[in-house]
């Protein structure tokens, strides 16, 4: 019995760090602004948004170098605005989740 049950907990382990491997991505840099310490990716909008609550930035999302107070003045960037159109976008960063099963 100690055999099949090393056998079942050696093949879930394998099955949930490929699901977990399968859900990872590789995400663009941190910002690198002193103005915040505390960067969260918001995977819906595929950028960085400032948690740091002693920052004048709290809250505000971070795209091209520059912060946007609100999601709609991020939406209303032209260079954002063309980003979420790309294929980086489609594929990889701010797609949401992938992977898992049949991801």
């Amino acid at each position: 019995m100690k055999k099949t049950q090393w056998l079942i907990t050696g093949v879930l382990t394998s099955l949930v760090a490929g699901t977990l491997a399968g859900c990872s991505q590789d995400l663009p840099p941190k910002p690198d602004d002193t103005s915040c310490s505390d960067w969260d990716w918001d995977d819906e909008e595929g950028v960085w948004q400032c948690d740091d609550t002693r920052s004048s930035h709290y809250g505000h999302f971070f795209y091209g170098g520059m912060f946007y107070r609100s999601k709609s003045a991020l939406m209303n960037s032209s260079s954002y605005k063309s980003y979420k159109s790309s294929s980086s976008f489609k594929s990889g960063f701010g797609s949401g989740s992938k992977g898992g099963f049949g991801g």
